[in-house]
């Protein structure tokens, strides 16, 4: 499955908002650098839908606030 996601960096709490089956808004607490925003939201999703981190990936905006993210 593939969800696109609108990440928030920097947000006083972690959590992942739903907006329709696949547009989701993430707000993560690390900052946009060295990629630990990119790693805490792939924990986070992966929490969220109950998956293995390894199961989750980003396939396109790693460098960006909107992202695609495929969960197997």
């Amino acid at each position: 499955m593939r969800i696109f996601v609108k990440v928030k960096p920097n947000a006083k709490i972690s959590k992942i908002e739903k907006i329709d089956e696949l547009h989701f808004s993430a707000f993560v607490k690390a900052p946009p650098i060295e990629g630990r925003a990119n790693d805490e939201l792939i924990s986070l999703i992966a929490d969220y839908f109950k998956v293995p981190k390894s199961k989750v990936k980003i396939i396109s905006g790693l460098n960006a606030r909107n992202k695609v993210v495929e969960i197997d």
